[in-house]
């Protein structure tokens, strides 16, 4: 079965083709970085603008590579929600016009399943797992049960991880994606300059929660109350310490789950699961089967979503034409 995936949720362009659901055939992204660079972060105008200039070309792009027309394909997948509901549209209306012109089934995807699914194009991975997702929109532990379930252990009661890296970075001027430049400043400065606090939730939330809100105002308005006293003040010790304490508070939450459910198979996706530190700190112990998906697989792209495709229409699932888009999911199934 060859799918094709359209990925259009926030500021990433992709289209990709993708065979039984993990042979990447091919994996066309165009990014608008540059455009959102001068913002410090995502325009939402400006992206769905970017959109419907690049969605014909990208996915054009992709069937070439591949070397395959239409008529070859089975299906096509289309990311549907979350999002932002303009760019979410703009995939959308033309991934259900090509179905319904080709005559191929469409199916709606899931962002948040789709990063989930991500590893899978690249291991062969068994069922239950713990799955961590951490991105600038959603930070979140969860098991998973297959490739379109899972249940919720734990999510930030406030500003995402990637979230928390992104407003840092845009407050010092560090650059821009936020989390890429820290991680890159984060290895010329030291972790002990600044002693961070980590949250300390209140009485009901749930165990494996986490908070960033904190840290995130620590590191832009109390620099001085944290700072050892003797390390320079400079970009890096700032971007190491923030770096460290907050990969450092995602990753003890799910060693902590780990242990409290006996899941020792950790798939962690999303942006954030690019970050060096954090696939250190989860890698260390042996104890534990950490998988990542390779660096172009964590940021948003078209295979995780064709990759996903085909496991759905495998099973016969297909979505109805008037699907429309949702740019938030509904509220999550906790255990």
């Amino acid at each position: 079965m060859i799918v094709l995936g359209i990925e259009t949720s926030c500021d990433e362009c992709s289209a990709a083709l993708v065979k039984d659901g993990q042979e990447v055939l091919s994996n066309k992204i165009s990014t608008q970085i540059e455009f959102h660079r001068p913002y410090y972060g995502v325009v939402p105008e400006i992206a769905s603008r970017k959109h419907l200039e690049w969605i014909y070309p990208v996915v054009e792009s992709s069937l070439n590579k591949a070397g395959i027309g239409l008529t070859d394909i089975d299906g096509i997948a289309v990311t549907y929600r979350p999002g932002l509901i303009g760019s979410l549209l703009v995939g959308l209306s033309f991934a259900k016009g090509l179905a319904y012109a080709a005559g191929k089934p469409f199916m709606g995807i899931d962002h948040i399943l789709a990063h989930l699914y991500a590893p899978h194009l690249e291991h062969d991975i068994s069922y239950p797992y713990l799955g961590l997702i951490v991105s600038g929109g959603h930070t979140i532990i969860a098991k998973v049960d297959s490739f379109k379930s899972f249940k919720v252990l734990g999510t930030t009661i406030d500003d995402a991880c990637g979230e928390a890296f992104d407003k840092v970075a845009k407050h010092y001027k560090l650059g821009y994606p936020g989390g890429v430049e820290i991680d890159k400043l984060s290895k010329h400065g030291s972790p002990s300059a600044f002693h961070f606090p980590k949250p300390s939730l209140h009485k009901g939330s749930h165990t494996y929660d986490v908070s960033y809100s904190g840290l995130k105002t620590a590191v832009i308005n109390q620099l001085d109350k944290f700072w050892d006293g003797s390390s320079e003040k400079s970009v890096e010790n700032i971007a190491a310490s923030f770096q460290q304490t907050a990969i450092d508070i995602i990753a003890e939450k799910v060693i902590q789950a780990a242990n409290d459910t006996g899941i020792k198979k950790i798939v962690a996706g999303g942006g954030v699961a690019a970050n060096s530190y954090l696939r250190k700190v989860l890698k260390r112990n042996s104890g534990y089967d950490v998988i990542f998906p390779s660096p172009v697989y964590c940021t948003d792209n078209g295979a995780m979503v064709a990759g996903i495709g085909c496991r759905y229409l495998e099973e016969g699932e297909i979505s109805p034409l008037n699907l429309n888009a949702e740019a938030r999911v509904p509220r999550f199934r906790r255990i």
